[in-house]
């Protein structure tokens, strides 16, 4: 079993780097997650498009949620290339992002009114309500504790299925999306940021971090079970 500490995890791996420590922490859910049933189906293009429409629905509420918690994160950044990397994923999310969720919603013959006023589902809020937490009652850490999972995830899985070019297109896109170089250089920008400022955390921060990173896993699972489970 991991550690419990990253103390003791360097302890034993000396070169490790903070958000190792934190992704091992998150196991066995970061595999049921970045190897999930839905991400298989996607890449296969076999993804049930039903399916496929409840979880878009969820996500683009919780796309809105997330995009406040960049934008705090930008002016709680400590420096203004961190600022930089923020904004600009902001921007990300806020065009060509949301420019792929409307795309498919009309594809889908989704309603207006369903995506932009949805019944948020209790997965979602949860994710949601977590999110703000780590917003308002933490720091740049504890930000960044729940952005890295949340992306780093999608980086994951998305590279995992990055090859398979299925159709339709708001299947081909979405895998486009999150495996394109940009995402994963900003994933990995703030591992960096996290491996920076994690080990001088607090014994009681580092405990918050690890604690929040590996809730955003477990949603993150609950999350792709969701669009199975609405059928």
């Amino acid at each position: 079993m991991t550690a419990p500490t990253f103390d003791a995890y360097a302890a034993e791996n000396p070169d490790a780097r903070f958000t190792e420590w934190l992704r091992a922490r998150a196991e066995p859910e970061w595999t049921n997650a970045v190897e999930h049933q839905f991400v298989e189906e996607l890449g296969a293009g076999t993804l049930d498009e039903d399916a496929f429409s409840r979880y878009l629905v969820q996500d683009y509420a919780f796309v809105e949620t997330l995009t406040g918690l960049v934008g705090h994160t930008v002016g709680h950044a400590p420096t203004m290339h961190a600022k930089g990397q923020l904004a600009d994923f902001l921007g990300t999310l806020t065009a060509d992002e949301n420019d792929y969720f409307q795309r498919s919603f009309e594809a889908l013959s989704i309603p207006t009114e369903e995506y932009e006023n949805p019944q948020r589902e209790p997965v979602t809020m949860a994710f949601e309500d977590l999110l703000t937490r780590a917003a308002t009652e933490g720091g740049y850490a504890e930000a960044l504790s729940v952005l890295l999972p949340a992306e780093w995830v999608y980086l994951s899985w998305g590279q995992n299925v990055a090859d398979t070019n299925p159709d339709p297109f708001y299947y081909r896109e979405w895998i486009d999306l999150h495996a394109i170089s940009e995402f994963e250089a900003f994933v990995e920008w703030m591992r960096r940021e996290l491996d920076r400022y994690g080990p001088e955390l607090s014994d009681r921060r580092q405990s918050l971090v690890e604690r929040h990173f590996r809730r955003v896993v477990d949603l993150e699972v609950s999350f792709f079970d969701l669009a199975y489970e609405l059928e």
